[in-house]
């Protein structure tokens, strides 16, 4: 069990030991960065619950597993947003379900998935089942926003923060399991410990490699030299939040030589700002780069 799950050893034992020991609780809340493994482990400790041989749990053989692995396990369900977000009419029909009895195993499990997504209003309507839930009921959030959960919803969750993984962790299991090698050490401290957002990161390589480009050209290109190269972030606008990360990666490692890039950070941050503001995406990107190039020269 979790055999290929790489980081976060703590949880991983604590929740094998729950199960040999019987004491799951009806409602867990896994927090930490996405892509870092949390709903892989959430499926597996899913899987081990449901698990029909109580000698040998996650025992792969039994009707239970073999359906789990299938995605046929009728006891076993993942919630995902409905667009932006988890509305209430999901969560009721979540209990709906879990109203009924389980049909292999003694348990039913649901994961939530971006259960930071859900809306106030679904959150409330999940709450009556947090506290009063079915026996054999077991309900996992799985998120990255903890504060976005509401304080009664956490009170009745058992909370496991899950860790970053290392970067030379993350570059070696990729490298074995994947046959992807990142060299680039700015890119790996993009990945934020997250194994996922990593290959993400590596698939979009090219992206990186231009926004390194405009980096190292701020103090020899004239402006409208940076504005040309810029056509990258033009086109990469689902991807905005992830390189302008990459851009203050790279000016803060800079910023350690030469004291002028320091401000070039404040000048990323707020673009951020602006963006979550929803100013016209373009000018926004245009007013940024030609601020970094002014703070450089």
């Amino acid at each position: 069990m979790f055999a290929n799950i790489l980081g976060n050893e703590k949880i991983k034992e604590s929740l094998q030991n729950s199960v040999k020991a019987e004491r799951i609780s009806h409602s867990y809340l896994f927090i930490g960065t996405d892509g870092i493994g949390k709903k892989m482990i959430a499926s597996e400790f899913a899987k081990m619950i449901l698990c029909l041989d109580k000698n040998n749990k996650y025992c792969n053989n039994c009707k239970s597993c073999i359906e789990f692995d299938t995605n046929n396990n009728p006891d076993f369900k993942i919630i995902k947003p409905d667009g932006n977000s988890i509305k209430i009419e999901q969560i009721r029909e979540i209990q709906d379900k879990i109203a009924e009895k389980p049909i292999i195993s003694n348990k039913k499990a649901y994961i939530i998935d971006d259960a930071d997504k859900m809306t106030q209003e679904a959150q409330n309507c999940l709450l009556k089942t947090l506290e009063e839930p079915p026996e054999y009921a077991i309900i996992i959030l799985i998120g990255s926003n903890e504060t976005a959960f509401l304080s009664t919803i956490k009170s009745r969750c058992i909370i496991l923060h899950f860790k970053k993984i290392k970067d030379e962790e993350i570059a070696k299991f990729i490298r074995e399991k994947y046959q992807i090698e990142i060299d680039n050490q700015n890119l790996l401290k993009a990945a934020q410990g997250s194994i996922g957002k990593a290959i993400q990161i590596k698939e979009d390589e090219e992206i990186y490699s231009k926004i390194d480009e405009i980096i190292s050209n701020l103090e020899n290109a004239d402006n409208i030299d940076i504005l040309k190269m810029a056509e990258i972030i033009y086109k990469s606008k689902d991807k905005i939040n992830d390189i302008l990360e990459y851009m203050n990666i790279i000016f803060i490692d800079i910023a350690k030589k030469s004291n002028k890039y320091a401000n070039c950070i404040n000048i990323v941050e707020d673009a951020k700002k602006r963006l979550q503001s929803n100013v016209n995406f373009d000018m926004c990107i245009d007013n940024m780069l030609l601020n970094l190039w002014e703070q450089v020269n």
